[in-house]
């Protein structure tokens, strides 16, 4: 839920904690490793069977989404780690030497080598491809399966944040007749469970349908902020996949978390997260010419006076006041920039009508319970949304996102919760946090002369905004600038021989647009404009008088008499150049082009004679 320009910040040692911060966000997130993610995908037979013709198997579906999110994370967050792992296999390949368990990419950054390497087991020359590298497998033990996976995680050296294991299959039930391997995979997981290794079920669709509850209700980890009761449904269509993928895959990276005072005694704790975010181009990184390693930049301060190397202790802040300096030390500077602890502070309750479309300053961000500081926090949050969405009021409150940041009024809007036919969570519940403008945030419009139209000119646009009305997302309209420098950045990537073009979604579409109104613009021309009125026509240029589209200004030629008068009077600088120009080429001169140079050219020929 963070901004994407958090992923682009990378200096400073990797293994090192970091600290990101979104400049558009106001928040703070101390950020403590990368994220990693294992896709684990099962091979046997079933998963290469589809139901209907010219479907895609689920095994084509599991190969296609981790491509897409593989490209997505090389765009958006390419230091996290991904691999992919294949289970109920022929062959077999990891570290630990279990059968039927084949590794195909260890943790590592995603790249081009890995998504074209995923791209061969695509389509029904990747399931020949498949079969002849790995080929199907009959037997194998899940609990095998999760232990392979916990060894690549601890082969990993850097520090990790976030250890996710995806799994795709449409068997339900994979030891159904065998109470041993299911009762090892069911403590496997919770093994995992208790390293901080979390194992989400992507379950695809199989005939007689997906039965959970047989065996992965135990198996699956449940995040602390999910309802237990809430599962996805199983999935028979790659954009439904994806979608339950990309839900999972997008990590809740909090942008602070603060206190939310209610009174003197009473207290939470909150996270802040950032819904919404100005997508940028990644910078460009420095490269050293010679290895092609990246070049990190570092500062040092000299005196002037002597050279000398100053440390940070060695500078002093200062500020001119009524003409003279202040010298301010750093910790005074510091103090200055105080103006509360961080937190979120209850004012009172305002109707929610008060709150009105015009006072949007910036995007808003979201307010979620939680337990990591004051115990119960979600249980008084809840009670309070709840309350709120009842009587129709919002929270209005003083919040403060950082030490070093003036604090601002805010308005908590309820929000409830909202779930789609797959049983995908369309909007969480918790409050928007909405900036409420200042006095100076609020600007006067100077009122123009109205000029009023009559009932029928607005009756008649009217019809043509109703014929124009369309259900806005703005997710469905992406920069496409933005869409295009990736797919250029792909296609060098991936040695494509041309880069696919982005569709502008953003230009009007007209022919659609002409069929729909029909003959109301015409109507609506007719009403509002002149009779000779053209929109589409060009101004011409009124020419002058005796002055034709190819004919140049007449040339003004002075005799040689004319010119040596303005000289002794000093009046030649009234002249224009190309007067000057061409008084030179009389008198056989060689001028330069600036005026000035042309009169110093002709003041010394005239004064010589």
């Amino acid at each position: 839920m963070s901004g994407w320009e958090s992923y682009y910040k990378t200096e400073g040692e990797e293994e090192e904690e970091e600290e990101e911060e979104s400049p558009d966000a106001g928040g703070e997130y101390k950020y403590s490793g990368r994220d990693s993610l294992i896709f684990l995908v099962d091979a046997s037979r079933a998963m290469f069977e589809s139901q209907y013709e010219n479907e895609l198997t689920p095994f084509d579906m599991s190969i296609q989404c981790i491509e897409s999110v593989y490209t997505s994370k090389i765009i958006s967050s390419d230091r996290d780690l991904l691999g992919v792992v294949f289970y109920g296999t022929k062959k077999d390949k990891n570290s630990v030497n279990f059968k039927n368990i084949y590794v195909l990419q260890e943790l590592d950054n995603p790249g081009a080598k890995r998504v074209l390497e995923l791209d061969r087991f695509k389509g029904q020359p990747g399931q020949n491809h498949f079969q002849d590298l790995i080929g199907h497998g009959s037997d194998y033990s899940l609990s095998e399966v999760l232990w392979v996976c916990a060894n690549l995680f601890s082969d990993v050296q850097v520090k990790m944040s976030h250890k996710r294991i995806m799994l795709f299959t449409n068997d339900d039930d994979p030891h159904g007749g065998d109470s041993a391997k299911a009762s090892r995979a069911r403590t496997k997981a919770s093994d995992l469970r208790d390293t901080g290794i979390f194992l989400d079920l992507m379950h695809l669709k199989k005939r007689g349908g997906f039965d959970i509850s047989l065996f992965y209700r135990d198996i699956i980890s449940v995040p602390e902020d999910a309802d237990l009761g809430v599962h996805f449904e199983e999935s028979s269509k790659l954009e439904d996949l994806l979608r339950k993928v990309r839900a999972k895959e997008t990590r809740k990276r909090v942008l602070s978390r603060l206190k939310f005072k209610l009174d003197k005694d009473t207290a939470l704790t909150v996270g802040i997260y950032n819904l919404v975010q100005k997508a940028n181009k990644p910078p460009p990184v420095r490269l050293y010419r010679e290895t092609n390693e990246p070049v990190k930049t570092k500062t040092r301060t000299f005196s002037v006076n002597t050279g000398s190397l100053l440390l940070p202790s060695d500078t002093k802040r200062s500020q001119i006041y009524g003409n003279r300096k202040i010298v301010l030390e750093k910790e005074e500077t510091e103090q200055l920039k105080r103006f509360d602890e961080p937190g979120l502070v209850l004012i009172g309750f305002k109707p929610l009508a008060l709150l009105k479309k015009h006072h949007y300053l910036r995007p808003s961000l979201f307010v979620y319970p939680e337990e990591s500081l004051v115990s119960g926090s979600s249980t008084l949050f809840s009670a309070l949304l709840i309350k709120s969405l009842e009587k129709e009021v919002i929270a209005v409150c003083r919040y403060t996102p950082r030490k070093s940041t003036p604090p601002y009024f805010v308005a908590l809007v309820p929000q409830e919760e909202e779930l789609d036919d797959q049983k995908i969570q369309v909007t969480p519940p918790g409050f928007q946090l909405v900036f409420l403008p200042y006095a100076d945030d609020k600007r006067n419009v100077p009122v123009t002369e109205k000029v009023m139209a009559n009932p029928e000119q607005i009756d008649k646009m009217k019809a043509i905004v109703q014929k124009l009305r369309f259900k806005y997302r703005s997710d469905s309209f992406e920069n496409p600038v933005l869409q295009q420098h990736f797919r250029n950045l792909e296609a060098l990537a991936l040695d494509w021989m041309e880069p696919e073009q982005a569709v502008d979604l953003t230009l009007p579409k007209v022919e659609a647009m002409n069929t729909r109104l029909g003959s109301l613009v015409e109507e609506f021309k007719d009403l509002v404009y002149p009779p000779d009125y053209n929109p589409e026509g060009k101004a011409t240029k009124r020419k002058q008088d005796g002055e034709g589209s190819g004919n140049k200004r007449p040339k003004v030629e002075l005799s040689e008499e004319e010119l040596k008068a303005h000289a002794a009077k000093g009046t030649l600088g009234k002249l224009t150049v190309p007067m000057l120009k061409e008084a030179c080429r009389v008198c056989g001169l060689k001028g330069g082009l600036k005026k000035q140079e042309l009169l110093d050219t002709l003041t010394q020929h005239f004064l010589k004679d």
